[in-house]
């Protein structure tokens, strides 16, 4: 895996090189296989594709790579053998996009041998001139489940029609020759299975149009489903199953509750019996520690501010070992992607707030780590801007936790602020990490604000059941309140705030411009959705009976959403706007910015845009987000006196398909 450059900068006083903003990470998965002789990452080749590299672990040598071209995306891997991968393929038209699954699963030899798709769209059967069909020709999608451990050619997969809502069936996967078997039917649309360490489907949950989610547990193989839990049920909160004992007859869950953040509970199959082992009182489980090479959970990572870890049991070989990690690199977090079967290899990922992380090679025996690659080795993490964790009190007394990013040697007073909240906006949550443009915008001269505000993730379901139907309202508010906490902390100057947002926080910054035309001297959308009852017929999410549920239980009746609507709101704007937008986004479709900005321009509200008819849900091509940077942080610049992006390093080369105002 090749190291990338640093970019020349071209930095004058006054002026920011965006540049190192605009670069793809060097990868975004690695992953040990099972002897460590080899390394799989997955690797953005530019923005618009992602690959399968394999490399030897003895002097970093590519042996393999897959590639699927513009748009395709490898999302999930899993070494299934000692010399071969298991792959999903995604697709996504936007940067700012979720992965759309392509419900294709594909493999290949270490080597990079043997490529094939193995259930998918695009398998193709061996005519019919032989009645030999390993691979069914079908449209179907087909999502991993469980690698098999100790399994060399099957693994567990979930298939179902390639339509909406539909039911699911597990089935076995050869990875060689794609022969398929079914193991069990699904009792529940939109199903995930979950298996015991034996590889026995014993978990579906899912849910239907009506998105009322529902889990099912059977013995084994040939034991009926019956329901254990459900949002239905009148037993409090839903379970998530998350893994087994090592001998089967203990599950646990991840278990939610009428107030407060989720817990892990351990379930006595044999009794039925629940007993709560982990639950933090103030965050719910972020990520499930595993025991190394099993599905045994064995701890958690909380992340309501520097990810910390805690583990069922305070003295396991797990909790030493993370123990002794944490240990080995001070001020980080720390994460173990993978494992040699063995035992004495582990890759481990470090990062912090100044640094997108670092992969090392760990010997569990000498305790000696190994560099291996780095994210980006163009930022100097000492030049970055410290990300802290703030807490403050909405006005109704509901605690919010959010970041806030100060320029490098500031003061943290008095200074022009950036309130920037996250898109979702439904269990979504900001982080303590590397944000690309936190700390752009903090390079460029201001303290931002990163607030998660009610319905986000990672604070208990009430949490998130707060946020219901509150575009616009107490969501809003939180936001405003935060704002205002800033100024009274003496970190903001309140002369010289902006709000900037992508996809719901473009809304909320053109709301919050809205609703609060004094508090905000400008406001930036960036893919947003602006005329609410629109997205009840234009967009990805209305397509299906379960995505109409959402709009209508979460955001809606389209009728009620008018008052909320920050297109309709254009004559309470005072501050100037910015938009941008992509022509190919499907999630907030560009016909949102176009009528935000008729608005905007009818109520003579200033407003320059930028949006280019080959873009998504977020710009991929490096032109495209180099132009946007620049044009925000001039936009930025007007109002509040920030640095402007430095000249590029080149003349870009004349592009189709853009409209400027």
């Amino acid at each position: 895996m090749a190291m990338a450059a640093a970019p020349v900068f071209a930095e004058t006083p006054g002026t920011l090189d965006i540049e190192g903003f605009i670069k793809p990470d060097a990868f975004s998965d690695i992953k040990l296989s099972p002897t460590g002789e080899f390394y799989a990452a997955s690797v953005p080749f530019g923005d618009e594709e992602t690959a399968l590299v394999i490399l030897s672990r003895q002097g970093l040598k590519h042996t393999g790579v897959f590639r699927l071209g513009r748009n395709n995306h490898v999302s999930d891997f899993q070494w299934v053998s000692p010399t071969r991968v298991a792959m999903e393929v995604s697709q996504k038209l936007g940067s700012r996009d979720e992965p759309s699954p392509t419900g294709e699963i594909y493999a290949v030899n270490a080597d990079g041998t043997g490529a094939d798709v193995l259930v998918g769209y695009r398998v193709v059967g061996n005519g019919p001139g032989t009645r030999i069909q390993l691979k069914k020709a079908e449209t179907v999608a087909a999502f991993l489940v469980d690698e098999l451990p100790g399994e060399d050619r099957q693994v567990v997969v979930s298939v179902q029609p390639f339509s909406a809502d539909a039911y699911s069936r597990a089935e076995k996967l050869n990875v060689l020759t794609g022969q398929r078997s079914l193991i069990a039917l699904s009792p529940v649309r939109n199903t995930r299975f979950a298996t015991d360490n034996a590889g026995q489907v014993r978990f579906a949950h899912g849910f239907g149009g009506d998105r009322v989610r529902k889990l099912f547990y059977r013995d084994g193989a040939d034991a009926p489903w019956k329901q254990v839990a459900g949002d239905d049920d009148d037993v409090e909160g839903m379970d998530l199953p998350i893994g087994f004992s090592a001998d089967d007859k203990t599950a646990y869950f991840r278990s939610e509750h009428a107030q407060g953040p989720d817990s892990i509970v351990a379930y006595d199959i044999a009794s039925g019996k629940r007993s709560e082992i982990l639950r933090d009182p103030v965050a719910d489980p972020d990520r499930i520690i595993y025991r190394a090479g099993t599905r045994v959970p064995v701890g958690v990572f909380f992340a309501d501010g520097k990810p910390r870890t805690r583990f069922f049991e305070s003295n396991s070989p797990e909790a030493r070992q993370y123990k002794s990690l944490e240990a080995a690199f001070p001020g980080d977090a720390v994460r173990i992607t993978s494992q040699s079967g063995d035992g004495a290899l582990s890759l481990v990922e470090v990062w912090n707030d100044r640094n997108p992380g670092d992969i090392f090679l760990f010997d569990n025996n000498s305790k000696k780590a190994a560099h291996v690659v780095s994210r980006r080795t163009w930022f100097d993490p000492e030049a970055m801007a410290e990300v802290k964790p703030v807490q403050l009190r909405a006005r109704d007394g509901l605690a919010l936790h959010g970041y806030l990013t100060l320029p490098k040697g500031s003061d943290g007073k008095s200074l022009p602020m950036v309130l920037m909240p996250h898109g979702g906006p439904y269990h979504i949550q900001d982080r303590w990490q590397f944000e690309d443009d936190a700390q752009l915008l903090a390079a460029a001269g201001y303290a931002v604000l990163q607030v998660n505000f009610r319905g986000s993730g990672g604070f208990g379901d009430a949490f998130v059941e707060a946020g219901r139907r509150q575009w616009g309202g107490n969501m809003q508010d939180d936001l405003t309140d935060a704002t205002r906490w800033a100024i009274a902390q003496g970190i903001a100057d309140a002369g010289r705030i902006c709000i900037y947002g992508a996809s719901y926080g473009g809304y909320a910054a053109l709301m919050g411009a809205a609703r609060e035309p004094s508090l905000y001297k400008c406001a930036a959308g960036y893919v947003g959705v602006y005329d609410l009852p629109l997205m009840h017929t234009r967009g990805d999410i209305s397509d299906v009976r379960s995505g109409e549920t959402y709009l209508r239980e979460w955001i809606g009746a389209p009728e009620s959403l008018d008052k909320v609507s920050p297109a309709r709101l254009a004559a309470q704007i005072k501050a100037p706007v910015f938009l941008a937008a992509g022509g190919e986004d499907q999630r907030a479709p560009q016909l949102h910015s176009e009528r935000m900005e008729k608005a905007l321009r009818a109520a003579g509200v200033p407003v320059e845009t930028l949006y280019y008819k080959t873009e998504g849900h977020g710009f991929y091509e490096p032109a495209h987000k180099r132009e946007f940077y620049a044009r925000l942080l001039a936009f930025l610049s007007r109002s509040l006196g920030g640095k402007v992006a430095a000249p590029a390093p080149a003349p870009a080369p004349a592009e189709k398909g853009k409209e400027t105002k």
